[in-house]
C-alpha cells in the first residue's frame, strides 16, 4: 500500500471550555496546512458550547479542504465517551487525534502516517510546549522503540497524547477509552501495550501542546490523585507493574499531586520538559 492510497480520519473533540480562536488554529493547522491532509474529520460536540464557539466550529466546517462528520451530543458526557462516540463515527481504521487548542504541524501527518503503514498500530510523536504569548516554553521528547516505550509505560505514560495516530481496531480490541479522568490515554495505551499492539514514536516535535495558566493547578488535588490511584490499582490487577512499582507511582505520581503548584512546576519542568527556543510555525 503506497501512502497516497491510505484514508484516514481526523478525531477532533470540542466542548464548553474551549476557546474559539484556539479551536480555528488548531482544526486549520491539523487538516487545511498539513502537506498529508486526512480523508475526513470527525469533530465531536461535547455538550453545549458557547455562541462564539459555535460560529468558529460552522466556520471550519465550511472552509474546510475535506469532509467534517459531526457528532452532536446534547449533554457533556466526558472526554472517554466523547471519543468513544467519535470513534465509532470515524469511517477508516487510521486514526490521528487533536485537540481543541494546540497545532499541528504541517509535516506531522507526512511523517506519521509511514509508520503506520509499515505495520505499527500506535505511532506518537515529540512535542513542543508553549504559552498565551506563543513563547516556546520546552520540547517533550518521548521514549524511542517497543522495549524502552514499554518499560517507561510501567512508571510514566509513554506518549504525548495529543500527538497519536492508531488503528481503530487496536484500540477496540484493547477495550477502547474507559472513564478515568485526565487518565484516559494513558490507560488505553497501557493495556494497548499489553494486548500486544506494535507501538512507536517519533522523537521530533510534530505538535506544539498548549500550556495555559492553569496547567499546573490541574495536575495535582485530591480528585486527580484519586484517579492516580485507581489507575495503578487497575494496572496492578492487571499485572502490568509488580506490587513494589505500584507502590513507588503511588507515592511518587501520587505524592506529586499534593506539592505545591510552584514546586510541582518545577519538578515537571526538570523531569518532562527540555530547554527549547525555537518561536511556533
Amino acid at each position: 500500500m503506497t501512502t497516497e492510497e491510505l484514508s484516514f480520519s481526523l478525531l477532533l473533540p470540542v466542548y464548553l471550555g474551549d476557546r474559539p480562536e484556539y479551536f480555528t488554529r488548531a482544526f486549520s493547522s491539523a487538516v487545511t496546512d498539513q502537506t498529508r491532509r486526512p480523508t475526513e474529520v470527525v469533530l465531536v460536540r461535547d455538550g453545549p458550547i458557547s455562541p462564539a464557539l459555535a460560529v468558529a466550529v460552522e466556520a471550519a466546517i465550511a472552509a474546510s479542504p475535506v469532509e467534517v462528520r459531526r457528532v452532536d451530543l446534547d449533554v457533556n458526557v466526558g472526554l472517554a465517551v466523547a471519543l468513544t462516540l467519535g470513534l465509532a463515527a470515524c469511517r477508516f481504521d487510521v486514526v490521528a487525534r487533536m485537540d481543541a487548542d494546540d497545532i499541528s504541524l504541517p509535516e506531522r501527518f507526512a511523517k506519521q502516517l509511514p509508520a503506520i503503514e509499515e505495520g505499527c498500530d500506535l505511532v506518537g510523536t515529540g512535542m513542543l510546549e508553549f504559552n498565551e504569548l506563543d513563547k516556546i516554553l520546552g520540547r517533550r521528547v518521548p521514549p524511542v522503540g517497543q522495549a524502552e516505550i514499554t518499560r517507561q509505560a510501567r512508571f510514566r505514560d509513554p506518549f504525548n497524547h495529543p500527538t497519536v495516530v492508531y488503528r481503530k481496531s487496536a484500540v477496540e480490541a484493547s477495550g477502547g477509552y474507559r472513564h478515568l479522568p485526565l487518565m484516559e490515554d494513558y490507560w488505553l495505551f497501557a493495556r494497548m501495550i499489553m494486548n500486544g499492539a506494535t507501538v512507536r514514536n517519533l522523537p521530533e516535535p510534530l505538535v506544539m501542546y498548549r500550556v495555559d495558566s492553569g496547567a499546573y493547578n490541574r495536575r495535582g488535588g485530591l480528585s486527580l490523585f484519586r484517579s492516580e490511584l485507581a489507575l495503578q490499582r487497575r494496572l496492578l490487577a492487571d499485572r502490568f507493574v509488580t506490587p513494589a512499582q505500584f507502590l513507588r507511582n503511588v507515592i511518587v505520581r501520587g505524592g506529586y499531586r499534593f506539592v505545591p503548584v510552584v514546586i510541582r512546576r518545577a519538578v515537571y519542568r526538570r523531569m518532562a520538559v527540555s530547554k527549547h527556543t525555537d518561536t511556533p510555525q
